[in-house]
């Protein structure tokens, strides 16, 4: 064969592989995600109107230790235990190491694998096989080790997305966490107010009782003296027995709470029977921060996951994006091979090998367009959650403002009532101590009295726990700027362009 047939037969080669090669990208760019894009984006709060709903009135966002406003040094420690051995907790920080050991499995393909190897086999070689002598026929040894190494290149970033997202989705762990946090201190704390307002309706039932036992015993003076029968007499120990039978509703109502809060602190029941009688002191009156909507969503844990799950959205629309295109992936391998043990550690057993391997998406029958497709389609219900805890967390706000200031205006007109209606029924039990009254008069004007204390309790506790839910409202002390999820959320995050693979 003369040099120049070589060379021809080279160039010829050389031909074959650049004509194949640019055939093979020409049929590649058939696979192309042309059309699948999505013009969703994030609303920015200032979108929405709440001047009227939520002033600005130079209020202060809730402190973490929210739980001392109140007064009551047990309920921080409920709350601080709560935090301590709730499993929900556990549960949270589980899923945190779950997301990071995503971000560590996408960041290994960012570099090389090295592997090693080595391996002995024993073998007898057929006499009439394609073994030659003279090791056809004979028993053999063979030797082999050998290391590799390959390297994606990761030339259209789609490992780097999935590191991205991997990110994205840890920080969406780390604030639902922090909505776990706040839900359980909230919970604790409701619940321990629940407790406060069944001792205090408990406290009325038994001043109840001592009233009616004073209604039976004036009353058993009257039938004794002839002024009443003995009609008035069973019906003032009925209304007494009632009353007892009252209080002992309350106290098992109250053994259900300290069960649930035992419950809530991770603990058994025998746990809730410990807690003593909370004492809970009067709430200040409400001041809303300024700037409340704009601060709003790094306050909010849940606003601060759903944004990250954008984020995250975003990154894997990217990542399908890349695999549209070639992967290129190099390799390379190094050992020793060797039949027996003589020759195992020589310089002649060696054996190498290196090369690219390249993967183009041909033909997949749309496997990688309906992919994509899915992927917007995470974003777009990812961007509409985002939206629509953003509409929530603005309503449950204004709700919870709106409420407290109705029972604030409530309680004026039920202390009201109820002054008038102790006077009443003082007046009505001096007037049948007298004889001037009927028993009747001065029941009914007790039962007045009772459900008039009984709406000041209620609107009183009510008013503490929407407080509670106030402050669950406005996040519970969080700040995703002290925390690392705080994200540039000036301008809403733009919809995944659909115009480049990466960027």
């Amino acid at each position: 064969m003369t040099d120049q047939y070589r060379r021809q037969l080279r160039r010829s080669i050389w031909v074959a592989s650049t004509a194949a090669a640019v055939a093979a990208l020409s049929l590649a760019g058939c696979v192309n995600y042309a059309g699948i894009r999505s013009d969703k984006q994030i609303v920015p709060p200032a979108i929405y109107e709440t001047k009227k709903s939520l002033p600005a009135e130079d209020g202060r966002w809730p402190a973490m230790d929210w739980p001392s406003q109140f007064g009551d040094p047990q309920l921080s420690t409920l709350i601080d235990e709560a935090l301590a051995g709730n499993p929900t907790i556990d549960q949270a920080r589980a899923r945190i190491e779950k997301a990071s050991s995503y971000i560590g499995t996408a960041n290994s393909a960012l570099y090389p694998n090295v592997t090693g190897s080595y391996s002995w086999t024993r073998e007898r070689y057929s006499a009439n096989g394609l073994v030659p002598p003279p090791y056809s026929g004979t028993w053999q040894s063979e030797n082999n080790v050998l290391a590799t190494a390959s390297w994606d290149l990761d030339l259209w970033g789609k490992n780097r997305e999935r590191l991205r997202q991997a990110i994205s989705q840890e920080k969406v762990a780390d604030a639902e966490a922090e909505v776990v946090r706040i839900s359980l201190a909230a919970s604790v704390a409701s619940a321990y107010n629940h407790l406060a307002q069944l001792y205090a309706l408990r406290d009325i039932e038994v001043r109840e009782v001592k009233n009616r036992e004073e209604i039976t015993q004036i009353t058993h003076g009257r039938v004794c003296a002839g002024l009443d029968t003995n009609v008035e007499q069973q019906t003032a120990k009925g209304e007494t027995a009632t009353s007892r039978s009252n209080v002992s509703d309350l106290d098992g109502q109250i053994t259900t709470v300290r069960y649930q809060l035992g419950a809530l602190l991770g603990k058994g029941p025998d746990r809730g029977l410990t807690i003593t009688q909370p004492s809970l002191g009067d709430v200040a009156d409400i001041a809303l921060p300024d700037n409340l909507p704009a601060d709003l969503i790094s306050r909010r844990p849940d606003i601060v996951a759903a944004y990250w799950q954008v984020e995250a959205a975003i990154h894997d629309v990217k990542e399908a994006k890349a695999e549209f295109y070639p992967d290129v992936n190099l390799s390379a391998s190094i050992g020793l091979d060797a039949l027996g043990w003589g020759r195992f550690l020589t310089a002649s057993s060696r054996q190498l090998s290196a090369g690219p391997a390249i993967h183009l998406p041909i033909f997949d029958a749309g496997a990688l367009r309906a992919q994509l497709k899915g992927r917007y389609a995470d974003f777009d219900y990812d961007v509409a959650t985002y939206n629509q805890t953003l509409i929530n967390a603005l309503s449950d706000v204004a709700t919870q403002v709106s409420q407290i200031r109705s029972d604030d205006r409530q309680l004026v007109d039920a202390q009201q009532a109820l002054d008038a209606q102790t006077t009443a029924y003082q007046l009505a039990l001096v007037r049948y101590k007298a004889g001037l009254n009927q028993q009747l008069q001065v029941l009914n004007a007790d039962d007045n009295r009772l459900a008039a204390e009984t709406a000041v309790v209620d609107l009183e506790m009510g008013r503490r726990d929407k407080h509670i839910g106030l402050i669950k409202a406005l996040g519970g002390g969080f700040n995703a700027a002290g925390t690392g999820l705080a994200a540039n959320t000036e301008t809403p995050i733009p919809a995944p362009s659909d115009n480049a693979a990466t960027h």
